[in-house]
């Protein structure tokens, strides 16, 4: 998808605190009201090069210069013209192996991924409407996607030799090749280790057992129904990104803790999407609230470093006998170079319940869900 991007960073906050018990036997939830404001902008400086878009941009002079032979510029053709193309199956056999092997490994590592993770890399036509001209045997520019969404320039490289620089808001009539990360290869084996390295902390929500669920029937949830995002006149050479959600609350020992969401159906930005997604499992929390930071990954996410900074925010949290929101509290352990690009945030909803309903707009202002509550009756 094209990228979300806040139009101004904000950090949000909460105007109320909301104490809650958790239902244990289905009635008519009725609804409920979003708590939360957007604060003032937050300025944060300028991140330098992240280290995926250094292996990716040093791959991408590579491929170029391979392109220089018609033979493996054809080849780049028939890879490309139905999608992307796993760049390591490109290079097989070509003097750019090694390279990709070893960039591969290196973009692995920057990601905080096993590096037994597989092929990540890949190269991908910029934009469908370039295909006719690579067909017809115009040599290509080759890319690497970049990793800051502030506009800029973007370099290219010339089969020939040289670079070139590319208006990031207009696609040139040259086809252009982009090296980039297969983030929905990588997003599952991130949010994996996210996940045990939370775990590891004891901050994810230990489940009820299944005599507590068979006694109360079943517990309530939070289904999302529809979701859109807003458009951000993001720079045409960005490919998709993943969207997941961190979703908080205090489990049922009152300590903070999240649960990691894939929603992988998010693709583009200014469209509705229909899920029927189950969001939060209030069975798991003490009280019947619970926050959703929403998140996307370019790319370069490096999800160990994720999962510290969730946990630096959660463990000095505290329950007091009354919810508080953990939405500011995870925005601010962000490291600075985060807000622009590893990971992204997209937004957040304060407080959802087992009695939210209807549609309820972000903090931040870049999107909206409308979501019911939803019964889940026991096996």
């Amino acid at each position: 998808m094209t990228r979300v991007l806040m139009t101004a960073l904000a950090t949000v906050t909460a105007l109320a605190l909301t104490t809650g018990t958790a239902v244990a036997a289905p009635a008519d939830p009725g609804s409920a009201s979003l708590t939360g404001g957007a604060a003032p902008a937050v300025e944060r400086t300028a991140p330098l090069p992240s280290e995926v878009f250094t292996v990716t941009d040093r791959l991408a002079e590579q491929v170029a210069g391979v392109l220089a032979d018609k033979a493996v510029r054809e080849r780049a053709v028939a890879a490309t013209a139905a999608g992307d193309a796993d760049l390591a199956a490109f290079a097989s056999g070509t003097t750019l192996d090694g390279a990709v092997r070893a960039a591969n490994q290196d973009v692995l590592a920057a990601k905080a991924l096993p590096l037994n993770g597989g092929s990540l890399l890949r190269v991908r036509l910029a934009e469908p409407s370039m295909r006719a001209a690579l067909a017809r045997g115009e040599a290509p520019l080759v890319a690497a996607a970049p990793t800051d969404d502030e506009p800029a320039p973007i370099t290219a490289y010339d089969p020939r030799g040289g670079k070139v620089s590319l208006d990031p808001a207009k696609a040139p009539k040259r086809p252009v090749l982009v090296v980039d990360v297969d983030v929905a290869k990588a997003l599952p084996l991130g949010l994996q280790v996210t996940r045990d390295a939370l775990a590891a902390r004891g901050l994810v929500a230990a489940k009820p057992s299944g005599a507590q669920v068979k006694a109360a029937g079943g517990y309530w949830a939070t289904k999302v129904n529809a979701v859109r995002l807003k458009d951000d006149k993001e720079p045409w050479i960005k490919g998709d990104a993943e969207i997941f959600s961190v979703v908080g609350g205090f489990g049922l020992d009152g300590k903070a803790t999240v649960n990691i969401v894939q929603m992988p159906y998010l693709d583009n930005d200014g469209t509705t999407y229909y899920p029927n997604q189950l969001l939060v499992h209030y069975s798991a929390y003490k009280y019947n609230l619970a926050d959703v930071v929403m998140m996307e990954d370019d790319g370069d996410t490096n999800y160990l470093a994720l999962a510290q900074a969730i946990a630096t925010a959660l463990l000095t949290i505290i329950d007091a006998g009354v919810y508080i929101p953990l939405v500011n509290g995870i925005l601010s352990a962000m490291p600075n170079s985060w807000w622009t690009d590893d990971p992204d945030y997209v937004d957040s909803w304060y407080t959802l319940a087992t009695t939210s309903s209807g549609h309820l707009n972000g903090a931040g202002g870049n999107g909206w869900m409308e979501v019911s509550p939803y019964w889940v009756p026991e096996l």
